[in-house]
């Protein structure tokens, strides 16, 4: 396919394993894609979680690289640009303090009642990120093979999600991560972001591409799908170079 005004990736599972650093051939084939055209990482983590993967392990030494680079943490709601040579919040949809509350007291509650709040965690099972409060089922810093033995199949999370969003009908309860939750205001996710991301550049839906490893309807990438954005379904980091690849082949 031809390469896109803007190609916008998840992060997790998609850039790189989750929680890792990406490899050196990602970081090669993203940083000869922002040679050529706009790209937006947008995902559930921090910012902090998006320089330790991505930003640090990037070889980019020029600002005008750096300026096609769009930074969206917390599903979209947060945005981040580059300006004076630093990453610059430009908007975040932040929580009440009521809102924030009830979504941490009503996470943990459900958790225990189901009997998915565990005693041996890798950091703290719940975060407060501003605009989303995320559940760690593992904390975030959990091996990968210890996330996925801990809910092979997704029906741990998905029990939580339906159970907590039953009881916070005013906010978007989503899966994350393999084993995380995400909390934010009603109505502010991925497709949120990408909206967001198409006013502020001035790129069409039409003229972007997504991709992503949870495109599935319970998966936190789906609202993308859903707002007819072109997505591209992957399993891994190493399915995301090769499309990358194939991008850069036909430009």
């Amino acid at each position: 396919m031809p390469l896109p005004r803007l190609v916008a990736f998840d992060l997790d599972d998609t850039l790189a394993p989750s929680k890792s650093p990406v490899d050196p051939r990602m970081a090669e084939v993203l940083v000869r894609l922002l040679a050529g055209t706009e790209v937006c990482i947008i995902s559930g983590g921090q910012i902090a979680q998006f320089r330790a993967q991505v930003l640090d392990n990037l070889p980019i030494a020029d600002e005008a690289t750096f300026g096609r680079l769009h930074l969206m943490p917390t599903c979209g709601t947060q945005y981040y640009r580059r300006q004076d040579g630093e990453w610059a919040q430009v908007y975040a949809e932040n929580l009440t303090t009521d809102e924030r509350d009830r979504a941490l007291e009503v996470v943990e509650r459900v958790a225990k009642g189901l009997g998915y709040w565990e005693s041996e965690t890798w950091g703290p099972i719940l975060e407060d990120r501003g605009s989303q409060i995320t559940f760690s089922a593992l904390g975030q810093a959990g091996p990968v093979a210890a996330k996925v033995a801990w809910d092979p199949t997704g029906d741990k999370k998905n029990a939580l999600r339906d159970a907590a969003q039953a009881e916070l009908p005013d906010l978007e309860v989503r899966g994350g991560g393999s084993t995380s939750v995400d909390i934010t205001r009603r109505g502010i996710d991925k497709a949120f972001g990408m909206k967001r991301l198409a006013e502020i550049t001035g790129v069409p839906l039409d003229d972007m591409l997504f991709v992503g490893d949870r495109l599935d309807p319970t998966g936190n990438d789906y609202p993308v799908k859903a707002l007819g954005v072109e997505c591209v379904a992957v399993h891994g980091w190493e399915d995301t170079a090769d499309v990358i690849e194939r991008l850069l082949a036909d430009a």
